[in-house]
């Protein structure tokens, strides 16, 4: 009774929506037939009217719609009988918006979801759209669910772009960067949603701007929506990449760590679990290492050892923070000190710790970057898409991605039969019976349709088949364009075509000659699969176009779905009932039953989906803000700007962490601020002393002190040196200082996400934890970032530019992970005298006037 009462309330509703949006009809046709009147040359004016007129101003789209829909449409009329080429083949060009496709277009162009039916033309549909926020100049991005459905949906309408003045480019996978920067400057980009999300990985991962190659993300149609967000959206994106080095330099590095001495070499900082090497450690070290500037030569590989090697050899306390068990060392983990095996620290950290110990040093693959499919589509300002079977979904799309679905009424009424299903006691008496019908349906001259789950049962069917002389094609989703092809003759008379879900889905299934009088295609599923939504798909092969056909599953009580909602039971009652194995039966209680398990499956799914979301939200805040500043740093020339900025925020940090307190009391380190001070400016001819802060009251004039003292020192080491040299070392060292720390962060946020699980028995919420959690170390890696570019800049000393490495081409990444491991090229050392302006200043003196200021 209440589902009953929600169906009649969805359905007014969607009933509202489409009549309001069918209102624009009549001016669209109005303004079409009105179009006709032009020539060619002055159509194609209008439309670089209309885009001269939206670029400038993109507010205007809402009011010039139904015109440019219009003009869309005129322009479609005029191709009619255009040959071309798509992949290899001649087509004739015979499409005409009908008025359900323009609606169809209308609500894509709301940012809205539009279910339409099989074979009613989504991709003609989506072209409306596209145009129209094309004109914006912003670039529109058309996604697929694989490379032949992006080239040849893109193929096969690019003779309307093309007349409407519009240009467009495919992204495919292996298509160098680039030809993807090309294809991103287009006004219409077609792609795979794997590709636009790595390139989105990539460009954040890029060393300069010119390595980048998306714009901004404007507008994006999804087809096959519930495949893209829905189905592929449990796993999310990740680029990584094997470890390249020898694993003989950790055993180097930590010998190498035995020579040096607490206080005399290096520092520890107990609270920040870290370690600073002096000035004298440093020394020590290029001698030992036989370099002359660790900080410059081989890009800070040096550092990073050392940094490592050192933290593993004074800060990580065998049988504290790990301990050794069967040649391996296993992390403890700090909160509830049980043993972590499995888990490794990040960065080289780990193979460092087992340097140390004695044990087989690993190599492992590092998480670089990684985003769900769910927060990368959120990105785009407006987002649209289309699918033949979205309704069963709806509440997700509604909740996760905050779009709206509706469905689309078809352009002829749909004739096509849904038989109840056939019930069987096993899968033996099932296929027999399957195979009987295929038999019958053969001889007629009718073409069918087999679906099957997974390629197991598609190779099972297919044995059945040819045992019984039964000439067929088998699809199981891997060669793509074969498998388009293959479907597109499905229905011809006679053929026979098994096909697991996905196979070939993109691809219209037209009727051959005499089919229609046979009875149409006919479509048989082989077994319930654990989504409606999978099932209806598979029905949507059937009566497109007002064509005939029926649909009718095979399911028997040994199906995976039915075992696990009570087969076996209803599998001994059958054979208490004496029931033939190849005798069906046909019960509303137990199809009543079936529906209500995949609801029960559906659920399920749809709350993993919701958890992976809730977790990833919380990383997404973090990735958006680290990018943001990466962006920044790429793009920006006030690099050296900032870093007077992240210098006060150290300096603000240094005093916070050791004077708690506003006023002067004893919470207070000075010895500790000091220490902190001179481990990251050591090489000062008076290094500050803890005796000169004493004096201080109130800690606002502690922090300020701070400040000075390490600006004024960062003020003489860039003024020997000319500005741009400075800046681009800058860049290159507070860059790399990011993404160390990030790759860091990423992954003591996936251990962090582990460890939370466990929340739930003590009655907390995971997500809550994770959240608390996961604020603390964000401020941590703030902070972390901002000591370990200011500590580097500081020690690094500039004497000649070094050649610049070549550049390495970032368009691999997903699948040639180790080309993406690669240090900071070499920042080198510049040398010069002190520079002065045409004032007579130096620029550490012009500096100091304007903090005045």
């Amino acid at each position: 009774m209440l589902q009953s009462f929600l169906d009649t309330l969805i359905g007014n509703y969607n009933d509202k929506q489409i009549k309001r949006i069918g209102n624009a009809l009549p001016e669209i046709n109005k303004r079409e037939h009105d179009f006709q009147a032009l020539s060619d040359e002055q159509l194609k004016a209008k439309f670089a009217e209309w885009k001269k007129e939206l670029t400038e101003n993109p507010e205007l789209l809402e009011k010039k719609t139904n015109e440019i829909l219009a003009g869309i449409k005129n322009a479609a009329r005029r191709l009619v009988g255009h040959k071309y080429d798509v992949r290899g083949k001649e087509m004739v060009w015979e499409m005409i918006p009908y008025d359900v496709q323009l609606i169809g277009g209308l609500v894509l162009n709301e940012g809205k979801i539009a279910e339409m039916k099989t074979g009613e033309g989504k991709t003609l549909v989506s072209t409306l759209p596209v145009i129209l926020n094309a004109l914006c100049g912003k670039g529109v991005h058309v996604v697929t669910v694989n490379d032949y459905l992006a080239q040849r949906d893109a193929e096969w309408m690019r003779p309307i772009y093309e007349f409407c003045g519009l240009t467009m480019g495919i992204i495919v996978h292996g298509v160098n960067n680039e030809e993807r920067k090309a294809a991103y400057a287009a006004d219409i980009t077609y792609g795979t949603n794997n590709e636009f999300g790595f390139d989105y990985l990539r460009d954040n991962m890029a060393q300069s701007s010119k390595e980048q190659v998306q714009r901004e993300l404007h507008f994006a149609i999804v087809d096959e929506v519930d495949s893209i967000l829905i189905d592929e959206a449990r796993t999310p994106l990740i680029i990584s990449a094997p470890a390249e080095e020898s694993t003989d330099k950790y055993l180097q590095y930590s010998k190498v760590m035995q020579s040096l001495t607490n206080e005399e070499d290096y520092t520890i900082d107990l609270k920040q679990k870290a370690v600073h090497l002096t000035e004298t450690g440093v020394k020590k070290l290029e001698g030992l290492l036989g370099i002359d500037n660790m900080f410059a030569d081989g890009g800070f590989e040096a550092v990073h050892h050392v940094e490592n090697a050192l933290k593993a050899r004074v800060v990580m306390q065998k049988d504290q923070d790990y301990v050794v068990r069967d040649g391996q060392v296993i992390i403890v983990d700090e909160f509830t000190g049980r043993l972590m095996p499995g888990r490794r620290f990040s960065d080289g950290l780990h193979q460092a710790m087992e340097a140390k110990e004695g044990v087989d040093i690993q190599r492992e693959s590092k998480t670089l970057a990684t985003v769900t499919f769910q927060n990368y589509f959120r990105l785009y300002t407006k987002l649209a898409g289309m699918t033949g079977t979205a309704e069963t979904e709806a509440e997700e799309f509604a909740k996760i991605y905050r779009l709206d679905t509706l469905s689309i009424p078809t352009n002829k009424p749909v004739v096509r039969q849904d038989l109840p299903d056939k019930i069987f006691k096993n899968e033996r008496g099932k296929l027999k019976t399957l195979v009987a019908e295929i038999k019958r349906l053969n001889a007629n001259g009718q073409p069918a349709l087999i679906g099957t789950v997974n390629i197991d049962k598609s190779e099972q069917i297919s044995a059945f088949l040819t045992e019984s002389g039964i000439k067929h094609e088998v699809l199981n989703a891997k060669q793509h364009e074969r498998e388009a092809e293959i479907v597109a003759n499905a229905g011809q008379p006679g053929a026979v075509t098994i096909a697991t879900n996905m196979a070939g889905r993109g691809t219209d299934i037209k009727l051959g000659k005499g089919v229609k009088e046979a009875g149409g295609l006919a479509i048989l599923g082989t077994e319930r699969h654990e989504s409606r939504r999978i099932d209806n798909q598979l029905r949507g092969r059937a009566g497109r176009q007002g064509d005939p056909g029926f649909t009718q599953f095979y399911v028997a009580m040994t199906d995976s779905l039915m075992r696990r909602f009570g087969g076996e039971t209803m599998e001994k009652m059958m054979e208490r009932m004496g029931l033939p194995e190849d005798e069906a039966i046909q019960n509303k209680m137990i199809s009543k039953s079936v529906e209500n398990a995949q609801k029960k499956i559906e659920g399920f799914h749809f709350d993993a989906r919701k958890h992976v979301v809730q977790y990833d939200d919380v990383m997404n805040i973090h990735r958006e803000k680290i990018y943001a500043r990466r962006r920044k740093l790429l793009s920006s020339d006030a690099i050296l700007e900032d870093l007077e900025v992240m210098i006060k925020e150290l300096g603000e940090q240094i005093v916070h962490n050791n004077a708690p307190s506003q006023n002067h009391d004893n919470t207070w380190d000075t010895d500790e601020i000091a220490k902190a001070v001179n481990a990251i400016y050591y090489d000062l001819e008076a290094p500050i002393e803890a005796d000169e802060l004493e004096s201080f009251q109130h800690r606002d004039e502690l922090v300020e002190t701070v400040q000075n003292y390490l600006l004024s020192g960062w003020d003489k080491k860039q003024d020997e040196f000319p500005e741009e040299v400075v800046d681009e070392v800058s860049k290159h060292v507070t860059l790399r200082s990011i993404d160390q720390l990030w790759l860091e962060h990423i992954d003591e946020m996936t251990h962090l996400r582990d460890r939370v699980a466990l929340s739930g028995y003590a009655q907390k919420d995971p997500v809550m934890e994770y959240k608390a959690e996961a604020f603390k170390m964000f401020g941590r890696l703030l902070n972390n970032i901002r000591l370990t570019a200011v500590g580097n800049l500081f020690r690094v000393h500039f004497k000649e530019r070094p050649p610049t490495p070549p550049k390495k081409d970032l368009s691999n990444l997903q699948t040639n992970d180790a080309q993406i491991n690669q240090t900071l090229e070499d920042t080198g050392e510049f040398g010069v005298g002190e520079t002065k302006g045409a004032d007579g200043l130096s620029r550490q003196q012009r500096r100091a006037q304007d903090r005045k200021k």
